[in-house]
């Protein structure tokens, strides 16, 4: 579809304030793709609302996440970055999809039973098969790549039987899709539970490092940071919360755990976790300031929205022409 380039697209919520383990996770090696691929980078403010949202507070954070994309080194010259609603052929394929899911298939969704418990008194329909919307994002612009934590390679693998099922029944439609993890930060941990994923959501304010935090909180939180009743910071079972530190120095230094075991030889866990502080701050500290400027400037980020939503929308037809087509469906 783009020449000699392979697709690569993955999408953040803009549900929340975002944590370093989105930004370890997934926003920090989005631009590694920038160049050898062709990338479509999506606000997936759809998927949002499967938890109810504050109206005023979603759009703020879908600007908000927008922003942060570029702070994080996305160029809108080089990536297709985009709000989800503005393309609306995710919600058609997410429809057409549903009809090529089991239901049995969603049943088994982890994120949907551990959501489930969460939100009791809101178990809709969406948080069933937001999964197929998912796969409607993928499949959408024939990606062959797809950045992914490890907590979603559940849904990606979904995708994958989605594509694979609709091509068996109709011949080749959609590439079926590769996952990429990356091999540091693939999952950060909270700093107050470290058997736990940080979460945007957590209550607990310790227990997250939000990528805009100052550099004051960032250390505040950290020293704060449950380890363990050791002192000798070294990797090991039973040690989740050095683990996790360790895990969030090396993505922050690019140093190995034997590197850091031997910087930290001989001091205790207080020395570490401020290390650990003031190397995260210091790597946030230049996306604080980029993204300061960005969310002033309403206008341009409108432009971009838009520029990019057009883009996508003309990939995204292609896909669901062809899709009509194959099922049947009459066009004028």
């Amino acid at each position: 579809m783009f020449q000699d380039k392979k697709v690569v697209f993955s999408g953040v919520q803009p549900s929340g304030n975002l944590t370093i383990g989105n930004y370890l996770g997934a926003i920090k090696n989005f631009s590694t793709f920038s160049e050898e691929y062709h990338c479509f980078y999506c606000v997936v403010d759809m998927h949002a609302i499967t938890v109810r949202q504050v109206p005023a507070d979603l759009r703020r954070r879908t600007y908000e996440t927008l922003a942060l994309y570029m702070a994080a080194g996305l160029d809108p010259k080089k990536n297709t970055l985009f709000v989800q609603s503005h393309v609306p052929a995710h919600a058609e394929l997410g429809w057409m999809l549903n009809c090529f899911t089991m239901f049995g298939e969603l049943s088994r969704m982890t994120q949907f039973k551990d959501k489930s418990q969460k939100h009791a008194d809101n178990i809709n329909a969406g948080l069933f098969t937001y999964p197929t919307l998912m796969a409607a994002d993928i499949l959408l612009y024939q990606t062959e790549l797809v950045p992914v934590g490890v907590d979603q390679k559940q849904h990606l693998e979904l995708a994958r039987d989605i594509a694979q099922r609709f091509n068996g029944l109709y011949s080749d439609t959609f590439v079926v899709p590769e996952g990429y993890i990356a091999q540091t930060g693939m999952k950060i941990m909270s700093l107050a539970e470290p058997t736990a994923k940080m979460s945007k959501s957590d209550p607990n304010p310790n227990a997250i490092v939000y990528i805009l935090d100052s550099k004051d909180d960032i250390l505040r939180k950290f020293k704060r940071a449950v380890t363990d009743s050791g002192c000798e910071v070294r990797a090991g079972e039973g040690k989740d919360g050095i683990n996790n530190l360790m895990t969030i120095y090396r993505c922050f230094t690019g140093k190995t755990n034997e590197e850091i075991e031997a910087e930290f030889a001989g001091r205790g866990y207080g020395d570490f976790k401020l290390a650990v502080g003031e190397a995260c701050a210091d790597a946030l500290a230049p996306v604080r300031e980029e993204y300061t400027r960005l969310i002033a400037d309403k206008a341009y980020l409108e432009s971009v929205m838009k520029e990019g939503a057009e883009a996508a929308a003309y990939c995204a037809r292609k896909t669901i022409s062809k899709v009509n087509r194959k099922l049947g469906f009459v066009t004028l």
